[in-house]
């Protein structure tokens, strides 16, 4: 029987090919690949779960501090050799560790409080109230950290849908008809039209273009959504859920990138 320590040890010779080889690599320190995973599920993750500990209460550098003090008890505990991609979805778990590490932080917070110590971080959400990300209403906190990591999700798979279009000579189509991947509805004619002037081409060869890079987009968010699960089938549950958590959240995210 393979151990999960095995599994990590296996995937370690393909950096990169799915969220799990990050997840395993960054968990095993025999990994030659160990540093490099760590920085990108780092960077990957911070701003979520920052966001997350804002959304509860937290002031900016007590969220700042929380999320740097979790990353590094998640990899001293060696939490990550654990984890069982067969269970779900990884960032249904980085989100279990998170809220189990902010209630751990609270109590110790509460316990130095009471003993006349100054505990390190504020994490009293009722004395940090009015300073939070995001207002309290139906939207709950991991809705916002579903909406973020979405966020994220699609801004990879802009950046990746660039750097396509570059490698093809093809930067100017992109940056003029990029506009039109975060246009759900149909554009009208004019607008095509408009494009088409630029371009040099007709306002029907626009709107062909531009079909073709939402197919082009759709296909690589079907791909970077898939790096992040176990099972393949799920994939259409995923995207449905990570662009509900966007619909629930319209308008109140920080844009990271200006993509969009």
């Amino acid at each position: 029987m393979k151990t999960k320590h095995s599994v990590g040890q296996r995937r370690d010779a393909h950096f990169g090919s799915t969220e799990w080889d990050i997840v395993f690599n960054s968990g095993n320190a025999d990994s030659s690949q160990h540093d490099r995973c760590i920085s990108e599920l780092c960077s990957r993750y911070w701003y979520p779960l920052y966001s997350f500990a804002r959304f509860n209460g937290l002031s900016n550098e007590d969220a700042q501090d929380l999320t740097q003090s979790f990353f590094l008890h998640l990899l001293q505990k060696e939490s990550l050799q654990r984890v069982d991609p067969a269970k779900g979805r990884f960032r249904s778990f980085i989100l279990a560790s998170f809220r189990n590490h902010l209630s751990t932080c609270r109590q110790y917070a509460s316990a130095a409080k009471r003993g006349g110590g100054r505990p390190l971080l504020d994490l009293d959400a009722h004395q940090n109230e009015g300073r939070s990300l995001e207002p309290v209403d139906e939207v709950t906190a991991e809705t916002f950290f579903d909406a973020n990591w979405a966020q994220l999700l699609i801004e990879r798979v802009t950046l990746g849908l660039r750097e396509d279009y570059r490698r093809r000579g093809k930067s100017d189509q992109f940056e003029q008809l990029q506009c039109y991947l975060g246009n759900e509805s149909e554009p009208d004619a004019k607008s095509y039209a408009e494009a088409g002037r630029v371009l040099g081409m007709s306002g029907n060869g626009v709107k062909t273009l531009v079909f073709r890079m939402r197919q082009r987009f759709a296909a690589l968010m079907r791909q970077e959504v898939a790096r992040t699960l176990f099972h393949p089938r799920d994939i259409d549950l995923e995207i449905h859920a990570l662009y509900s958590a966007l619909r629930a959240t319209e308008g109140r995210l920080r844009s990271e990138s200006g993509t969009r």
